[in-house]
C-alpha cells in the first residue's frame, strides 16, 4: 500500500515489498524493497540535501541511518519535477516500520527546510493471512 505526506509543497509517495528471493528466513533475514517518490509542488527549485530513517523492527528496536542525499545524489526539482529511487533494508523480524525526513534546500531563498516521510509498514505478505 503507498502512502504519501506532504510538507512545506514537497510531496513524498512511498511503498514497500517483501523480498522473498533475497530473504533468509530461517537466519532471520528479512528483506524489503521501499519505492520512492519526490515531487515538488511548490513554485521555487529545491535541492534535496540529507535524509534520516528511523527502522523499527518487531521487537521495538531501533535503527537510525542518516546521510547526503539519497543513493549518492542530491537532486534537484524544478517545480512540478519528480525524482524517484528505490533502496533496500534487511530487518531481523517479519515486520517493522520505516518512517523518517529529509532536509532540502531552496537555494533561490537560501533557506534549508524539513520535509516528513510518512510511515510505512514493511511487511511478509503470506504471514498476515
Amino acid at each position: 500500500m503507498e502512502v504519501f505526506a506532504v510538507t512545506n509543497d514537497i510531496k513524498v509517495s512511498v511503498y514497500s515489498e517483501f523480498s522473498d528471493h533475497h530473504s533468509k528466513s530461517l537466519l532471520n533475514q528479512f528483506v524489503y524493497h521501499y519505492h520512492v517518490s519526490i515531487e515538488n509542488l511548490g513554485m521555487y527549485p529545491v535541492k534535496l540535501l540529507r535524509r534520516k530513517w528511523i527502522i523499527t523492527d518487531a521487537t521495538g528496536i531501533q535503527r537510525i541511518v542518516e546521510g547526503q542525499g539519497v543513493l549518492g545524489l542530491q537532486p534537484n526539482l524544478n517545480p512540478n519535477e519528480i525524482h524517484q529511487y528505490s533502496s533496500s533494508c534487511i530487518l531481523p523480524t517479519a515486520f517493522g516500520q520505516m518512517r523518517g525526513h529529509y532536509i532540502f534546500e531552496r537555494p533561490l531563498l537560501a533557506e534549508e527546510f524539513f520535509v516528513g516521510i510518512p510511515e510505512f509498514k514493511l511487511e511478509v505478505p503470506f504471514l498476515l493471512s
